[in-house]
């Protein structure tokens, strides 16, 4: 369990995997932790270390006061892999780790070796979606909102096959800081990446879950077209498609990310 103060703010971070291996950062989506990408450490360690933080306000780092910015938390990543002495690694981003990665590569693409933006868009919802769901937040707590949120998370056969991993996500989800929460969605809200990406130069894998309702592939299409050279990959999942279709999930992003000459 290791804890760095930079840009204002605690952050939590965790290594996973051989201290030999090159460097893949995966980064969360609102409302999660670290945690969320569990799924994926038997099969990636074997070929990466691991690095996994817990975004600001979320989880064990600080709730600094928000609003935040897309800016503002790839700045918290930036100065993570500068702390840690990381010049360049792989990356992995759901949703709003997927926005994050579209900063990084759009603006400091020499730390990039390649990216995979899962479950993400240029541009998410409205901000009249946004505003709702902050003032929701703000006055009901989690609860008032992780419904729905589960619901475009994971879809209802996956729900209903699988009670505890569902009951874990939940738990995640629920345990989240409402003023974080509510100052990330701000991030969110502000986001938008159309007329950034063309300028991207990192090797990209866009992942796309067919039954998306948050990010449908529509989105992941577009992004894909963004970005010059990008590969598009859909999966038979809901919004987390790292845990809906794991095994899938692990299969592609590893055939991708996997640096030239590796094995297994």
């Amino acid at each position: 369990m290791a804890f760095l103060k930079l840009n204002g703010a605690q952050l939590f971070y965790q290594w996973d995997g051989p201290e030999y291996a090159p460097v893949l950062v995966f980064s969360n989506s609102l409302g999660s932790t670290h945690r969320m990408w569990d799924p994926q450490l038997e099969a990636f360690t074997q070929h990466f270390r691991i690095l996994r933080y817990d975004g600001r306000g979320h989880g064990q780092s600080s709730a600094t006061p928000g609003p935040y910015s897309i800016e503002q938390l790839a700045g918290d990543v930036l100065q993570l892999l500068d702390a840690l002495k990381l010049d360049h690694v792989y990356y992995c981003g759901l949703s709003m780790g997927g926005m994050i990665g579209m900063h990084l590569g759009a603006t400091h693409a020499a730390r990039l070796h390649k990216m995979v933006l899962c479950n993400t868009a240029a541009k998410i919802g409205t901000p009249d979606v946004w505003n709702a769901r902050i003032t929701a937040v703000q006055t009901g707590g989690m609860k008032a909102v992780a419904g729905a949120v589960i619901d475009r998370w994971l879809t209802a056969a996956y729900r209903t096959a699988h009670p505890r991993e569902t009951a874990e996500v939940l738990s995640m989800l629920e345990g989240c800081a409402p003023a974080g929460y509510a100052a990330t969605c701000a991030a969110v809200r502000d986001a938008d990446f159309r007329q950034k990406l063309a300028g991207v130069r990192v090797p990209t894998q866009v992942i796309a879950g067919t039954h998306d309702p948050a990010t449908p592939p529509a989105d992941g299409r577009a992004l894909s077209e963004l970005i010059r050279g990008a590969k598009y990959t859909e999966l038979s999942a809901a919004h987390l498609s790292n845990i809906e279709a794991r095994d899938e999930f692990n299969r592609e992003a590893l055939a991708f990310l996997k640096p030239q000459g590796a094995h297994g």
